[in-house]
C-alpha cells in the first residue's frame, strides 16, 4: 500500500501556519494561568506567543510559503495572544478594583488591538511602506504588559500603592497609540539606517549580554523605550522631514 504524501507545493505552507497554531495555543494557556492567579505564568505565555508569531512570518518567507491564508490566521491569532489574553491578564492583576472603569480600559485595549490588526491587514494589502508600523504594533503593545507584570518584583514597596493607577494609564495609553498615525519602526528594512556593521554587531552584543543579566528588567525597558521611540521620531525627524517636503513642493512651484 503506497503511502500518501503530500505534494511539496502544499505541504510547505503547514510549518509555518503550525507556529502561528502554537502561539494561539500559547495565549489560551495564559488565560487559563491567569484565570487561576498565576500572572507570571499568563506574562511569560505571552512572551512565548510573540516569540512564535515572529519565528512563523521568517519561515513562511524562507520557504515561499506566505499565502492570504496564513495573514489572515496570524492576524486572529494575534488578536488573541497580544489582545484578549493581555487584557484579561491586566484586568483581573490590577485593574479588576476599578469596577466599570477597569473593565472599559481592558475592553478598549482588546478593541484598540483588533482594530489595529485590520488597519494592518489593510495597509497591507494596499503595498504601504515596509519600513514603519503606523501605529504601535499589538504584539509590542501585549508584551509591554506582560513585561509589566514580570517587572513588578523590582519595585520597591513603596511604589505598590501607585501600581494600579499606573497599569490603568499605560494600558489606555497602548490602546489609544495602536490605533494612532504615529510611526513605529518595523526592523525589516535597513536602508535608512546609516550604522557600521561592527558598530551595530557590537551594539547587539552588549543588548544581549545585558539582557541575559536581567532579563525581566532589560525586556521592560526595552518595549517601553520602543513605545516611546514613536512618539518621539514624530516630534523630531518624522515632523523635520514633511516640513522639508512641503518646503521643497513651495520651490517647485
Amino acid at each position: 500500500m503506497a503511502e500518501s504524501k503530500l505534494p511539496m507545493s502544499k505541504s510547505r505552507y503547514i510549518l509555518p501556519n503550525l507556529f502561528t497554531v502554537g502561539s494561539m495555543f500559547s495565549a489560551f494557556l495564559g488565560l487559563i494561568l491567569a484565570h487561576n492567579g498565576n500572572f507570571s505564568g499568563c506574562a511569560l505565555a505571552v512572551l512565548i506567543s510573540a516569540v512564535l508569531d515572529g519565528m512563523d512570518g521568517k519561515i513562511a518567507r524562507l520557504t515561499h510559503s506566505a499565502s492570504d491564508f496564513g495573514v489572515q490566521l496570524d492576524s486572529l491569532a494575534d488578536a488573541i495572544a497580544f489582545g484578549a489574553t493581555p487584557a484579561f491578564m491586566i484586568y483581573f492583576w490590577q485593574l479588576k478594583d476599578f469596577g466599570r472603569l477597569g473593565i472599559a480600559v481592558a475592553f478598549l485595549f482588546m478593541a484598540c488591538g483588533v482594530l489595529r490588526l485590520a488597519r494592518f491587514n489593510v495597509m497591507a494589502a494596499s503595498n504601504a511602506s515596509k519600513r514603519f508600523f503606523t501605529g504601535l504594533p499589538i504584539p509590542a503593545a501585549g508584551c509591554a504588559l506582560a513585561c509589566l507584570v514580570l517587572f513588578q518584583n523590582y519595585l520597591p514597596q513603596s511604589l505598590y500603592p501607585v501600581l494600579p493607577w499606573f497599569t490603568l494609564v499605560l494600558t489606555f495609553a497602548l490602546g489609544l497609540l495602536m490605533v494612532s498615525r504615529i510611526p513605529y519602526f518595523a526592523f525589516k528594512e535597513f536602508s535608512g539606517l546609516r550604522i557600521k556593521t561592527f558598530t551595530l554587531l557590537v551594539a547587539l552584543v552588549v543588548v544581549f549580554a545585558a539582557i541575559v543579566a536581567e532579563p525581566k528588567v532589560m525586556g521592560f525597558s526595552l518595549f517601553i523605550a520602543y513605545l516611546l521611540s514613536g512618539p518621539i521620531y514624530s516630534l523630531t525627524v518624522y515632523k523635520k522631514n514633511n516640513e522639508a517636503k512641503k518646503l521643497a513642493a513651495k520651490v517647485d512651484q
